[in-house]
């Protein structure tokens, strides 16, 4: 903005203080800009904690209510630079036979025609469905990391599932850091990320459940141990 536009707002400003004889002039509006976060663990390989890692999807089942379910088995690596997040890689490895869905009734009884043992082995084991005996795999490969905000990051990726490659971005927040695990006795980092994408775009076929997908990761990482250095 030139000078000239800054004077005359501000000559405005003071006249409307004029007219108005007795009343406070407003505050100033509160900062509300984080500041950026300054990443305290190293740059380096981390591995997910499994142990401490939740991957959820929900889809919107019969256009009422949005169902949701969870992933048991997945493995990540992240190689983070603190210094230039832009260089940093994350990528995941989830097997859809470890899916665990709530259905407390009894499926075979009620699904006999199925011939599937439970409702998460129906998910997992149906050509219709994950199809995890013809794809044992779904991968995630970070293609692009930007920063967004003090704390928050979009990650954009080739998402692999049912054997076709799609971009996805996830909306990711920094959790926080501690510089030394309890029990690793290693930096540690944590992340949540979350983002959506069309089970149609990789061929599954949509009916009473919606097409849109929306994953929900939250997770620690722990710093890979570093290599011992050779013997002399």
């Amino acid at each position: 903005m030139k000078f000239g536009h800054i004077a005359a707002l501000s000559a405005l400003a003071l006249l409307a203080a004029c007219n108005r004889p007795g009343e406070a002039p407003a505050a100033a509006p509160a900062a509300t800009a984080e500041a950026p976060v300054t990443l305290k663990a190293p740059a380096g390989d981390y591995a997910l904690d499994p142990t401490h890692a939740t991957l959820q999807w929900s889809v919107l089942h019969n256009t009422i209510s949005h169902y949701t379910a969870r992933f048991d088995k997945l493995e990540a690596t992240l190689t983070l630079d603190p210094a230039n997040l832009a260089n940093s890689k994350i990528t995941a490895k989830i097997d859809p036979a470890s899916v665990s869905a709530s259905y407390p009734a009894d499926y075979k009884a009620s699904h006999a025609a199925t011939g599937f043992a439970s409702w998460s082995d129906d998910i997992a084991n149906n050509v219709k469905f994950l199809n995890a005996k013809a794809f044992p795999s779904i991968t995630f490969v970070s293609t692009s990391v930007k920063q967004t905000g003090a704390r928050t990051a979009d990650v954009t990726g080739d998402l692999t599932f049912l054997g076709q490659t799609h971009p996805v971005t996830l909306k990711t927040t920094f959790n926080g850091e501690i510089e030394r695990h309890p029990f690793a006795q290693v930096p540690a980092v944590g992340f949540a990320a979350e983002g959506s994408f069309k089970r149609s775009d990789f061929g599954m076929a949509v009916g009473p459940v919606g097409d849109e997908v929306t994953i929900r990761f939250d997770g620690e990482f722990i710093q890979k141990a570093a290599p011992a250095a050779p013997a002399n």
